[in-house]
């Protein structure tokens, strides 16, 4: 009889819902302790109380909420740039391999290259509006996207290609019959991963250069020494994030219950 711990055995929903909320009341109970009990100064980690109560503060009186609309609105974008290229990029990549060794190389090298260092670029290039701040998106993003949707399609199984090849489909057919529905499951599963790191690259490019946004709330925080502000601010990023990988998921659920179940 199969056992909850047994490798790669599936849990239910309820007792997976449970495990992760129990998690999240560890986690605060823990921090609750080291902050209100005297282990920490407050001055290096606010308890929750008073983090919660910055946040509070934060949307009532400080107009926080355009801080986190501005914020979702410039992740969306850089990385809705990013898909629109990365995605075709790589599925030309993987199928046909001139393109990979033309394109692969210098994808490979570009994506060892980190988004931050560009910001000084950027901000000559594109100045410091909305443009600079979706191109680091946008560069963190993008090659991603393009090698991992590369090996994805470039690791279909040969005989179902064989198989449409014995029916007559040609060039186009095997991409849009064969490879494109056998790897669409998994690229909705990897713009779903990148899109976490995306969160990463717009809290640097709000660190500089900014006058608005979660990242640009928390630099603030930090010239007043405002701990609670900025666990509050990285507290708001993990919220949305989650929202949106629930939201994600449920989408490739509906478009491809068949691998979900995986």
């Amino acid at each position: 009889m199969a056992s909850s711990f047994d490798p790669l055995t599936p849990v239910a929903p309820r007792t997976r819902l449970v495990l992760g909320a129990a998690f999240f009341v560890l986690f605060v109970a823990v921090w609750a302790v080291a902050t209100l009990g005297g282990f920490i100064k407050p001055l290096f980690l606010a308890d929750p109380v008073k983090t919660f109560a910055a946040g509070w503060k934060l949307f009532t009186q400080h107009g926080f909420l355009g801080d986190v609309g501005i914020t979702i609105y410039r992740v969306m974008g850089g990385f809705v740039l990013a898909t629109v290229v990365g995605v075709p990029l790589g599925i030309a990549m993987g199928a046909f391999k001139p393109i990979e060794a033309f394109f692969g190389p210098f994808v490979s090298f570009a994506r060892y290259l980190p988004a931050s260092a560009f910001i000084p670029l950027l901000i000559l290039w594109a100045g410091v509006g909305e443009a600079q701040k979706l191109l680091v998106i946008f560069i963190g993003s993008v090659f991603q996207i393009t090698l991992m949707v590369a090996v994805i399609i470039g690791e279909t199984r040969r005989d179902l290609m064989e198989a449409a090849y014995t029916l007559g489909a040609d060039s186009r057919g095997i991409v849009v019959r064969v490879l494109l529905p056998n790897a669409a499951p998994q690229i909705a599963e990897t713009l779903r991963l990148v899109l976490g790191w995306a969160w990463t690259y717009v809290i640097v490019a709000e660190l500089v250069g900014a006058d608005s946004g979660i990242g640009h709330m928390i630099m603030d925080s930090q010239r007043f020494l405002d701990t609670g502000q900025m666990i509050f601010g990285i507290f708001i990023i993990g919220v949305i994030g989650l929202n949106t990988d629930f939201a994600f998921r449920a989408v490739n659920l509906g478009l491809f219950p068949w691998y979900a179940g995986r």
